[in-house]
């Protein structure tokens, strides 16, 4: 007699929190937003925990270290500037981070793909819903461009649309945190109003450079995520038609 195998791997897993799914990435462009912001790459393996680890170890360092101030100042050409800006006790700190976030995102990125193929050649099964206290979670077809408007008009509510909710609170918190800091809304306001010089002025550049990075990573985040998770949306209706719909030679009628 024949025993039922359960699948070793699994494609995806739904909770209150949060929606994973397993697919192929590209080792290069993970590692290459890993490059940008340490942790990033990692996010956007859904390895939650260690992401958000090593974003604020990165965030840390580098506004300890001066770092984003020191890249402003080595590219608009003030070389004497940024090497008397860059505080060195925290430098050395920051390269160690940064190092291991690009190597772990490349490595584990490799290591999931071949997983994900094992995976899905074994057939496993995908939930379809998640009922608990605090939400509901289910799978269902998502709109990439309207996840990627939702991140472009507010980075985490894209995250929010594909039921990401750690991630959506974590980029709507950091957005509104470095927003304040680096005073862009008021800078914004008084460019608007013509005042340009005193926009300039009002800036905190060390801050403000984290903004491209977050509005970067999470249209690109929420519009990826809603393409892989229409593809496993499709990929369990398909698993369930082919274990539940009637056979061709079911005789009618019955």
């Amino acid at each position: 007699m024949w025993l039922s195998i359960r699948p070793r791997r699994r494609r995806a897993h739904l909770s209150q929190f949060h929606t994973t799914v397993m697919h192929r990435r590209n080792p290069y462009v993970v590692t290459a937003w890993s490059l940008l912001t340490p942790g990033l790459g990692n996010m956007l393996q859904d390895r939650q925990a260690k992401g958000l680890i090593l974003i604020l170890w990165g965030l840390a360092v580098n506004t300890m270290a001066k770092v984003n101030l020191g890249v402003h100042h080595s590219l608009t050409g003030r070389f004497d500037l940024a090497k008397h800006t860059v505080d060195t006790r925290w430098l050395l700190l920051y390269l160690a981070v940064y190092t291991y976030s690009a190597w772990s995102a490349f490595r584990g990125t490799v290591d999931l793909n071949n997983l994900y193929l094992l995976a899905d050649r074994e057939d496993a099964p995908i939930p379809v819903m998640v009922i608990q206290t605090l939400d509901i979670n289910y799978l269902d077809r998502r709109h990439p461009w309207v996840a990627a408007l939702w991140s472009a008009l507010m980075p985490g509510l894209g995250a929010f649309y594909l039921h990401r909710i750690v991630e959506g609170f974590f980029f709507v918190a950091w957005t509104i945190f470095v927003m304040v800091q680096s005073h862009t809304l008021q800078a914004i306001h008084l460019s608007l109003t013509g005042h340009t010089a005193a926009a300039a002025a009002i800036l905190d550049i060390q801050w403000f450079l984290y903004i491209p990075s977050i509005y970067g990573f999470e249209i690109y985040s929420s519009y990826v995520g809603a393409v892989e998770l229409n593809r496993v949306f499709q990929k369990e209706q398909s698993l369930h038609l082919r274990q539940r719909y009637q056979r061709r030679d079911f005789e009618m009628p019955v």
